[in-house]
């Protein structure tokens, strides 16, 4: 028996498939050149032109003052490299710093010639100053580029620029960003150069902290690092080309300061930072990172907060690890981070139990509170679990023990509190926060 199937005529209509072609170009057609620096220090290339730059590096290093340092370079055509003696453009995209208050003052101090120096903005069509969104506005910075005689792009940060449908966590994503404005840079001969933020992991690979997906390190031709080193007495700074993709791999690391200073204003003086070179240094950045275990105090602070606050809101206050582990990566702290945060926390201590055979582990806020390094829960029979039931549940969900084993309402042998409602499972049960400290 043969079987008929009807289909409309809309279903045998072939999605119309994009204009597209294939070409070919042989390398023989293709005329090799050399690479052309817009940055050379010591006769070395660390910045090609046409290219995407990153410099990243942890809040208050001072990677937004290196791009302001480039900017004064490149607007003067003191920078050694392709652009020195010809003094070009730059565009300039703030999404966090004030421009009368912080930018136009660091640029002062720097010595930048402020008219070569552009503040770009994207306005919608009803007259209403947008973000800059990558990649739906690429046409207006690629025109604005090309019309202006732009030598360097600075965005800062980078991350805020990334068009908000894109998941800055998966590379696919990204690069569907940054790809085209690589080769925007490429098209135009202009640096463009983005300014990132190094996430709350530990670790001392400066472009593998970089926050958000690979892309952020995959796709530019350079990546720099940033960090303050506080075993040196004079405050000296260290920055690291952590990637080189066109030139040398081992550069020498330069030590930089930030120098206070105060400039004439209309309405009175004011007082800003300078970058300044201050020639190499016997450190890198990896050094100062593994010196400070990958990250400093506020940071380890700032991921025992996350875990609480997220762990707080719920009841009872105790979620999957997994499930913390996954809102702490889109919050941009590393999974090393939280896991240090979580077992050096304390008032409240945060424990780490098993939820039930095969369930996974479970974080929750200590019920008791508890301090770090206390023997609370780590003496406790390690086949000890049990999985809480929400206060809604029909009383007909909770698994009644079997006869000799702690019943509902009885005193947990541990504490001495009464048991809660939970499920006995595999026979075994005791109060919520009565755990051993056993984690993976």
């Amino acid at each position: 028996m043969s079987e008929v199937f009807n289909y409309s005529p809309e279903e045998l209509v072939e999605p119309p498939r994009p204009l597209r072609r294939a070409q070919i170009t042989w390398a023989s057609e293709i005329e090799p050149e050399p690479v052309v620096w817009a940055w050379e220090d010591a006769g070395e290339g660390r910045i090609p032109s046409g290219s995407l730059s990153v410099a990243a590096g942890r809040e208050g290093t001072g990677k937004s003052s290196f791009g302001i340092w480039l900017t004064a370079q490149i607007t003067n055509g003191t920078l050694p490299g392709a652009f020195y003696g010809h003094p070009r453009t730059v565009l300039y995209v703030a999404v966090e710093d004030s421009w009368k208050y912080t930018l136009v003052p660091r640029l002062i101090a720097a010595g930048a010639d402020l008219e070569r120096v552009g503040r770009f903005e994207v306005w919608s069509e009803i007259d209403e100053q947008v973000t800059l969104s990558l990649p739906v506005d690429n046409g207006l910075l690629e025109e604005s580029i090309v019309g202006n005689d732009v030598g360097l792009v600075v965005i800062d940060p980078l991350m805020s620029v990334i068009g908000e449908r894109i998941d800055t966590h998966r590379e696919r994503d990204v690069r569907t960003a940054l790809d085209p404005l690589a080769r925007m840079a490429d098209r135009s001969g202009a640096v463009i150069l983005g300014i990132a933020h190094f996430s709350k992991a530990a670790g001392s690979d400066a472009a593998s902290l970089i926050t958000g997906s690979g892309a952020f390190k995959n796709v530019p031709r350079s990546v720099f690092g940033f960090a303050r080193d506080d075993s040196d007495e004079d405050g000296m700074r260290v920055l690291s080309q952590v990637k080189n993709s066109l030139g040398r791999d081992d550069l020498p690391d330069l030590a930089y300061r930030i120098d206070g200073v105060e400039i004439r204003t209309p309405k009175g003086p004011a007082v800003t930072g300078v970058f300044t070179v201050a020639g190499t240094s016997n450190r890198s950045v990896a050094d100062v990172l593994r010196d400070s275990g990958g990250h400093d105090a506020e940071d380890r602070n700032e991921a025992q907060q996350f875990i609480f606050d997220f762990l707080i809101d719920r009841t009872p206050p105790e979620a999957n690890a997994g499930e913390v582990m996954k809102a702490a990566r889109a919050a941009g702290f590393g999974d090393q981070s939280i896991k240090d945060a979580r077992r050096r926390s304390k008032n409240p201590r945060i424990l780490s139990v098993k939820s039930d055979f095969g369930a996974g582990w479970v974080w929750q806020v200590d019920p008791q509170g508890g301090t770090e390094g206390g023997e609370r829960g780590r003496n406790q029979d390690s086949a000890t679990i049990a999985t809480f039931v929400p206060p809604s549940a029909p009383q007909s969900e909770v698994q009644p023990p079997e006869t000799g084993h702690p019943q509902l309402g009885e005193m947990c042998s541990v504490c001495g509190e009464p048991l809660q409602q939970i499920y006995v499972s595999m026979h075994r049960t005791t109060h919520p926060g009565c755990y051993r400290e056993d984690t993976p």
